[in-house]
């Protein structure tokens, strides 16, 4: 690892000792229970469409993948006693790679290019996450068809695609960017 990939992860693990850090943790933590669990609507039985992963997205976009991968399951476990749904640890470690990937990729890849930086991010973060080791977990834990769990990708290429649009946005206004910063600093 080269002085700068280690500096940057030092900075990451620094984060979780920022108390707005951790505010805005918590924030994210409950948008993301109230856009997934309350806010969602199912096709079926087995599909769920909603939002929830944007404030994961968020969170490994913005504060790094320690601190992603920290909402993405805090997220997961404190909705799941919320609403009465069992947890499963497949699906569990699913968001929470949502956030570590979303941060890791969002860190490495594409740093002078917003947009692309930010697709690639949500997009890789979908694929390992939401499409592959959900779908894992679903398959395991529940039975669901494989017919089902297709259905995902299209899905989550589609809200990936609105979700990075919304984190664009947020990223480009100069006043949000200079808040994130002021953030990060203390």
């Amino acid at each position: 690892m080269t002085a700068n990939k280690k500096t940057a992860a030092s900075e990451n693990l620094k984060l979780f000792g920022n108390t707005r850090v951790l505010v805005i943790s918590a924030l994210f933590i409950a948008m993301s229970i109230v856009l997934g669990k309350l806010l969602a609507f199912n096709i079926g039985d087995s599909i769920r469409v909603s939002f929830e992963n944007l404030p994961v997205l968020m969170a490994g976009i913005f504060f790094g993948p320690f601190v992603g991968a920290a909402v993405g399951a805090g997220a997961d476990i404190i909705g799941c006693l919320i609403v009465g749904y069992s947890i499963n640890p497949v699906i569990t470690l699913g968001a929470a790679s949502i956030g570590f990937v979303s941060g890791l990729v969002s860190m490495l890849v594409f740093k002078d290019k917003l947009l692309p930086s930010t697709a690639c991010s949500v997009l890789t973060a979908h694929a390992v996450g939401s499409m592959a080791i959900k779908s894992i977990g679903l398959y395991v834990y529940y039975h669901t068809p494989i017919q089902v769990l297709m259905l995902r990708i299209p899905l989550y290429i589609g809200i990936g695609i609105l979700e990075t649009y919304i984190i664009y946005l947020l990223l480009k206004n100069k006043a949000f960017s200079a808040q994130l910063e002021k953030v990060k600093r203390k």
